[in-house]
């Protein structure tokens, strides 16, 4: 069970009028994201968009690199 905004991430005004969180509960919805994201990142990539990754690598280091010398 997940405990109401108000009980988790308790924020203030700063003169800036912006909410912002104190550390204590930055820290709790830092640990919260990662328990949260975690089995995500633990999971295989699919193959084709493993590939399609490598070849954005490749596209952008010949860019880098500069024209080829013909």
């Amino acid at each position: 069970m997940i405990a109401s905004d108000s009980d988790t991430f308790k924020s203030r005004e700063p003169s800036g009028g912006s909410p912002a969180l104190d550390a204590a509960s930055r820290e709790r919805l830092g640990r919260y994201l990662q328990a949260l994201y975690e089995p995500v990142l633990d999971e295989g990539l699919d193959p084709r968009l493993a590939e399609l990754l490598h070849q954005l690598d490749r596209d952008r280091a010949e860019r880098e690199s500069g024209p080829p010398d013909h």
